[in-house]
């Protein structure tokens, strides 16, 4: 695979689950990739091992990307090692459930900060370093920005927020050729997965039994998407929310 030889990407939250995934898809497929962590810095450098072992190039970069000194700190540093860059994958993200009861501001602040304000941020800095030819922002979503699941209020609102971002924009940045999309996984086999307790649970089942294609999904899976949308075969893509859900609704 050489889809991405030559081009250098920032994935962002990529020390585990689908940002791992998307980290290790696009160094197989050629590019250089800059795997940022906030906190799990040893995750992320087991990210790196990977990919230098299939022969790709990574460096990993710590960054809590809700905060603007951080992102630009991130940036600064992609450019030192790699150059220029052509993709980023704003990946990094959390999740609280809570009955409405429940909330708390802090709760909401948190998810909106990291899920919504970090991706605001790390694009407008990855302005400054796309190429004259433009570039190729991807979102990762989720099937919960149009799905309503009990105790996901604010979680989802953010996804739905970030949903509207891509749309606007890829109009707004699309004079500049930079593509803006989105991928919306659905249930997905992640670390947070199992620590959340939905492993081996019945909502577990209950996603697979609504999944037309039998199964959870993969980070791999989300990282061949993420391919997809970095190299030119979707050079005619963009604004768009991209289901990668087995055909779950």
């Amino acid at each position: 695979m050489g889809e991405l030889k030559g081009k250098t990407a920032i994935v962002t939250g990529a020390s585990k689950g689908i940002g791992a995934g998307i980290a290790k898809g696009l160094g197989a497929a050629g590019a250089k990739v800059v795997v940022n962590y906030a906190s799990d810095k040893a995750g992320a450098e087991k990210v790196v091992a990977e990919i230098k072992a299939g022969g790709g190039e990574a460096i990993v970069a710590q960054a809590d990307m809700s905060k603007a000194a951080d992102v630009k700190r991130l940036f600064d540093e992609a450019k030192a090692a790699f150059g220029a860059l052509d993709v980023l994958v704003n990946n990094a993200g959390v999740y609280q459930f809570a009955p409405i009861e429940e909330i708390t501001e802090e709760q909401y602040r948190r998810q909106y900060d990291v899920n919504v304000l970090g991706p605001l941020l790390a694009t407008q800095e990855a302005l400054k370093h796309f190429r004259p030819e433009g570039g190729s922002v991807i979102n990762v979503s989720s099937v919960a920005s149009t799905s309503a699941y009990p105790t996901t209020s604010v979680y989802s609102s953010t996804k739905a927020a970030l949903d509207s971002i891509t749309r606007i924009l890829a109009v707004e940045l699309g004079p500049k050729n930079i593509r803006v999309n989105a991928i919306n996984p659905g249930g997905t086999e992640t670390e947070g997965l199992v620590a959340a307790g939905v492993k081996g649970s019945e909502f577990e089942q209950q996603m697979i039994a609504s999944t037309p294609l039998g199964r959870l999904g993969r980070p791999d899976d989300m990282a061949k998407v993420a391919v997809f949308l970095a190299s030119d075969q979707s050079s005619w893509v963009t604004g768009e929310a991209l289901r990668a859900a087995g055909g779950q609704r």
